[in-house]
């Protein structure tokens, strides 16, 4: 997966709601942990959950955590969409 899908705009929403400057790069590295199977594993979604809400400097709760799991799997997203799952943490 490439971070050089991850549009400007959902970086500058993080930046702006979290007030830290996360940079490209640091999106780029995550998400080239990312497989496939990222996204149907529980605990592995889960920690990539963590890990992005860490980035972020965001606290998210174990119900956000669970919702966000429910929609990701129900969803079908792909690794290649990391993009989609940043906006589903952005809303909550």
């Amino acid at each position: 997966m490439s971070g050089k899908n991850i549009s400007r705009d959902v970086l500058n929403a993080v930046n702006r709601k979290t007030g830290k400057n996360i940079k490209p790069s640091d999106i780029q590295k995550l998400a080239s942990s990312v497989k496939p199977s990222t996204m149907q594993n529980e605990a592995q979604l889960r920690q990539l959950i963590k890990n992005v809400a860490k980035m972020a400097n965001m606290p998210v709760s174990e119900a956000t955590i669970q919702h966000i799991i429910k929609s990701v799997k129900g969803s079908g997203v792909n690794p290649g969409q990391l993009e989609q799952m940043m906006k589903m943490m952005i809303k909550k």
